[in-house]
């Protein structure tokens, strides 16, 4: 039996027009930073891809920094704000391990900005919050993704963003899960920083991107050579920027295939749903490719294995955790604490079809039928 790839949030298949790119590269010669010919090539197809980034965020080039990956971009963010003085932190209780421990590991206060039951920033709660800031805990940061990795469910960021401007403050934005999957317009969300990664829509693993805004204040990440506008000094990532380039720019143009997937979805979640499944965040606006499931009594762990046997693959939540198995702080932010040990995320591709997700509902009726007879029999 073919296998079937259903774990693309945690990274997605890459894009044959990614591989040609840095192929192209790699099969080239030159340092974007040298003056010659071979480097000025160099420098003009990193600035290509700088370019289609930008687009997919819509975003202008000159403010997009690359970096290794998310997890930089979103580090850098923090850094940066700390360095600028902010000495407390706000970050929402479903951000990713990379923005929560990077808040936590910084030495200053990181207080949780909390969810509602379908996974929505609790805006009334931050605009209290930041109603009585101190002033002596400098300019307030806030951290809100665009749409949550586990979930799918897409935050009321542009709200949030003005209760944060009207607090003189900085807003950061990860976008790693939503871009290429919906339209992202950086400015008209009003990030003041927002972070991109390429090996989510189909680009290499090993680099991402930050743009910033004129009001955040970005502070070196990496000393050296004065690349990437003397952010992040070595050598750049020329390979994986130019497939994050041609990644950026087949994703941006497929956003409408995307979108059918949410049908798809909804399809097999309603096949699920008949005998006892429970779909997170189901009453808020989600990523289209995005299914957070849970069963009551089936953990996520017999889930996961059980449909790798019938060679579907998903997650028990964000691969970002050593293989390991856990239940997901975010869902126990959901106030889903009974479920948050039985749920699993499914997420499609650029490359996947209705049959996969029919496909993927068959597979779990199955295992679920056998663990429920399970259950039934006699000690």
């Amino acid at each position: 039996m073919s296998s079937l790839y259903l774990d693309h949030n945690a990274t997605a298949r890459v894009r044959p027009q990614a591989i040609a790119a840095m192929t192209a590269v790699m099969e080239a010669v030159g340092n974007p930073s040298s003056i010659h010919a071979a480097g000025r090539a160099a420098r003009a197809a990193m600035e290509h891809a700088r370019e289609a980034v930008a687009a997919l965020i819509a975003a202008p080039a000159s403010t997009v920094v690359f970096l290794s990956g998310g997890t930089e971009a979103n580090a850098l963010a923090l850094e940066s704000a700390v360095a600028a003085g902010t000495r407390r932190l706000i970050v929402s209780a479903i951000e990713h391990d990379s923005i929560r421990e990077t808040a936590a590991a910084l030495g200053v206060a990181v207080e949780l900005l909390p969810v509602t039951a379908d996974g929505l920033a609790d805006l009334a709660w931050l605009a209290e919050r930041l109603a009585r800031w101190d002033a002596a805990d400098g300019k307030p940061f806030v951290a809100l993704m665009l749409a949550n990795n586990e979930t799918g469910v897409i935050q009321p960021v542009a709200e949030a963003a003005a209760i944060v401007r009207a607090a003189d403050g900085w807003l950061h934005v990860d976008a790693i899960q939503a871009g290429g999957k919906i339209p992202v317009d950086s400015r008209a969300l009003g990030a003041d920083t927002l972070s991109v990664s390429a090996h989510k829509i189909g680009g290499p693993q090993g680099v991402g991107a930050l743009t910033f805004g004129p009001r955040a204040t970005l502070s070196r990440r990496q000393h050296g050579g004065g690349q990437e506008r003397g952010r992040r000094g070595g050598t750049e990532n020329l390979p994986g920027i130019a497939g994050f380039g041609a990644a950026g720019r087949e994703a941006l143009a497929g956003l409408e295939t995307y979108a059918a997937q949410g049908a798809w979805r909804d399809a097999a979640a309603a096949r699920l749903k008949a005998v006892g499944a429970v779909v997170m965040g189901e009453a808020a606006p989600r990523l289209p490719n995005t299914l957070c499931i849970a069963a009551p009594g089936y953990t996520s762990d017999l889930q996961v294995m059980g449909l790798d046997l019938a060679g579907v693959m998903v997650s028990a939540g964000a691969a970002c955790s050593s293989g390991k198995v856990k239940a997901s702080p975010v869902l126990s932010a959901m106030g889903q604490g009974d479920l948050a040990a039985c749920a699993i995320r499914v997420s499609g591709g650029w490359d996947t079809t209705e049959h996969d997700w029919n496909r993927f509902a068959d597979a779990w009726l199955e295992a679920h039928a056998r663990h429920a007879a399970r259950r039934k029999e006699p000690a």
